[in-house]
């Protein structure tokens, strides 16, 4: 049977594809979810419009995803771990660190397109792909240093800060109950 794709399917084509599948699965799968359009006479003319509106659609997003793959590429990660003398790491900078760290820097991705075979266990540089769209793929630089480089001092400097934080919380409030005396109704 005949299908017209709606939406990309990974074993079987992508949006706007004519294939041939199985009767049963275009009618027990595709069709109900709305991710097929039954190829017939009838409608030919209508799957004809929908791959030209589909065609112009992806013309536009592939523009777009293209500056976010140029985006990517420019972007470097550095993790701190704790690392054995042999620059092994004790646990490792998984797909969840990488996409946590882009996340910080703005970029949502799905972890699925983070292109990572294995996690990282070994200090070192290493370039990731990631999937931005179709075969458009972008890599990103990882750097992964012991975590002696991160030096201590960034780590005392927040803590002292929120210190302080506190203090003056404490400090206003205790200021604001002062000068405002309950009121009586």
């Amino acid at each position: 049977m005949k299908v017209m794709l709606r939406e990309n399917i990974d074993s079987l084509g992508k949006r706007g594809e004519v294939v041939e599948v199985a009767p049963g699965y275009a009618r027990n799968y595709l069709l109900p979810r709305g991710l097929a359009v039954a190829v017939t006479s009838t409608n030919l003319k209508m799957i004809e419009m929908q791959q030209r509106k589909l065609r112009k659609q992806l013309e536009k997003e592939m523009s777009s995803f293209k500056e976010l793959a140029q985006k990517l590429s420019q972007v470097s990660l550095t993790f701190y771990r704790k690392a054995s003398d042999k620059d092994h790491l004790f646990g490792s900078v998984s797909v969840n660190d990488l996409k946590e760290a882009l996340e910080e820097q703005g970029f949502v991705v799905d972890k699925k397109k983070i292109l990572l075979s294995e996690p990282i266990k070994s200090l070192g540089s290493f370039k990731v792909p990631i999937k931005v769209f179709q075969e458009e793929k972008a890599e990103i630089e990882v750097q992964v240093l012991p975590e002696e480089a991160g030096s201590t001092a960034d780590e005392k400097a927040p803590a002292e800060a929120a210190d302080t934080t506190i203090a003056e919380e404490k400090i206003e409030t205790s200021e604001s109950s002062e000068e405002e005396p309950p009121s009586q109704s």
